[in-house]
């Protein structure tokens, strides 16, 4: 069985940040970890220094179990380079290059009324963009689904 990833970003305000990528990739609020019923419970169990609070996180979850765990962090630095490692926000749906194409400028449309910012347009294939902090991303199609065996 393959390991499962969960992914930690870096912010300076996690709930901007956990209110665009929820509208970017349609995650919820990931619930507390049992037995605890809610955030505040179980950030307060691990007796953090004062001027911490579990408003300096976000915690998201792909509502139908599928995609990678999100959690986003304060940090005291601002980001200061290219992100090593990027999120690929994949749309759906297959069809002619053109009609992947117009799925992916709507998407990255919609993205950039949530907040993001467009970087660089590959046309036919991605758009790199940027989160309200300049966390670089990709909106791109979905690939295709593999060819039938013969």
């Amino acid at each position: 069985m393959a390991n499962k990833i969960d992914l930690t970003l870096d912010c300076a305000d996690a709930q901007l940040l956990g209110a665009f990528w929820k509208t970017a990739l349609g995650y919820v609020d990931a619930p507390p970890p049992a037995p605890f019923t809610t955030r505040e419970e179980w950030f307060a169990s691990f007796d953090p220094p004062e001027g911490e609070s579990v408003s300096d996180a976000a915690w998201l979850c792909d509502p139908e179990g599928h995609g990678p765990r999100l959690s986003l962090l304060k940090v005291p630095e601002p980001k200061s380079a290219k992100n090593r490692l990027h999120i690929d926000v994949r749309v759906a749906g297959h069809g002619s290059p053109g009609e992947r194409w117009a799925r992916i400028k709507a998407e990255s449309e919609r993205l950039v009324a949530a907040g993001g910012g467009v970087l660089a347009e590959f046309p036919g294939h991605h758009v790199v963009m940027a989160d309200p902090e300049g966390n670089e991303f990709c909106v791109a199609a979905e690939p295709p689904p593999p060819a039938p065996s013969v």
